[in-house]
């Protein structure tokens, strides 16, 4: 078991320990920033489409709760993948996702928001 993936679920939105990766984090004065870029992972209502990856969604940047005094800022990037057939452009339904996960109500919210966009 790796401890430092279990002590970043019991700080993190779990959501962004399963389906994003930790490029980065930096602590600015009484700022912690967290850099995350989703991985590579079809979506599992697309798993029968041929999909390829084809980047990524700009940066979208979220307050979380505070850690230890120090206000939380989370730096999301999503990633965009093409249906080859069809050619349309598929993203994770964070709306299917956030109904059996363990997130905060505003860190679904913003989800939702973004998947919007």
């Amino acid at each position: 078991m790796d401890t430092s993936i279990e002590l970043i679920k019991l700080l993190l939105p779990e959501i962004l320990v399963d389906y994003f990766k930790l490029t980065k984090h930096e602590v600015k004065k009484e700022e912690l920033h967290f850099y995350f870029t989703e991985l590579n992972m079809i979506p599992e209502e697309f798993k029968t489409l041929k999909l390829s990856s084809k980047g990524f969604f700009p940066e979208a940047t979220i307050q979380d709760f505070p850690i230890r005094g120090k206000n939380v800022f989370l730096h999301v990037i999503r990633r965009r993948w093409i249906d080859d057939h069809s050619k349309k452009l598929v993203i994770r339904d964070w709306q299917l996702l956030a109904k059996g996960t363990r997130i905060t109500s505003e860190f679904a919210a913003f989800l939702k928001q973004i998947s919007q966009q």
